[in-house]
């Protein structure tokens, strides 16, 4: 059996179990729990159809894992997996059940939040095919730079993430020490330079993905692209929607909006507040 047709059946069960899933315990967030692993899946799928003997997939493989165990942990690490139900899933998707009627968000849910997001974790895996069609296509220099760069990447949304996970630990400090908070979102290290410098990270490591499939096929014109813009869609809508929260919760949010690059980091354009002491 071909590959694509393993990851397939593969995607369409896993497709299943989330949809059941979130009809059986109220909570919509079951594609959030596995979104860290089925790529990985997937890649190793691939990788394993070639006899783990092509050097360009196995990178692949092993990048990916990395990126999914990193992933895993960090999700892991905030209470995604310490429970499941109402009060327990993502809060956005709690915001939306509350704008929508119960049909409305049960199609949301089927359409959007499974069936879709889940045919993104397939396609943002779809350059190993690529790579699998063209393994004849020996592992060279610009792979080699590739994979300089993924890491790199990996280690910038590692920082990120750890910066994040240091502020809420500092703030829920202050606040159980009822002090007065200087910052109530993080605005410092490396999201002093971007607001979402985790999703440029992020989105950077999967175009790298890509871009090993274009190397192996030699040419950037692969319609495996797709799932990268695909990717780049939901982070975009995810950005606004959860920036429109902030908002709301937050009103010097606006500011820091004025400031400070949405996704790609760069220079503030304007000073940024003192650095928390």
């Amino acid at each position: 059996m071909s590959p694509l047709l393993v990851v397939l059946f593969v995607a369409i069960a896993v497709s299943a179990c989330c949809w059941v899933a979130s009809l059986v315990t109220k909570d919509a967030s079951w594609v959030d729990r596995i979104w860290s692993v089925t790529p990985v899946v997937y890649v190793w799928i691939v990788a394993i159809a070639a006899g783990l003997a092509d050097a360009r997939l196995d990178v692949m493989a092993v990048l990916i894992t990395l990126w999914g165990a990193r992933l895993t942990y960090n999700f892991a690490r905030k209470g995604g997996y310490s429970g499941y139900g109402p009060g327990v899933e993502d809060y956005r998707w709690a915001v939306l059940r509350g704008r929508m009627s119960p049909p409305q968000f049960q199609l949301f849910n089927l359409f959007f939040i499974v069936l879709f997001q889940n045919a993104v974790l397939v396609l943002i895996a779809s350059p190993a095919l690529a790579a699998f069609e063209h393994h004849t296509t020996p592992f060279g220099l610009l792979d080699a730079v590739l994979t300089v760069l993924f890491l790199a990447f990996l280690l910038g949304e590692t920082v990120a993430d750890q910066q994040q996970w240091a502020f809420h630990a500092w703030k829920s400090r202050e606040t159980a020490a009822g002090r007065d908070l200087s910052l109530r979102f993080a605005q410092t290290g490396l999201w002093r330079l971007s607001r979402h410098p985790n999703f440029f990270f992020e989105n950077a490591q999967w175009w790298v993905v890509f871009a090993f499939g274009a190397v192996a096929t030699g040419s950037v014109l692969q319609w495996t692209v797709v799932g990268i813009v695909l990717l780049l869609a939901v982070f975009l809508g995810s950005t606004s929607f959860t920036e429109s929260i902030s908002r709301s919760k937050y009103p010097e949010y606006a500011e820091y909006q004025a400031r400070t690059s949405a996704i790609i980091p760069w220079f503030p354009r304007r000073p940024a507040p003192p650095v928390l002491g």
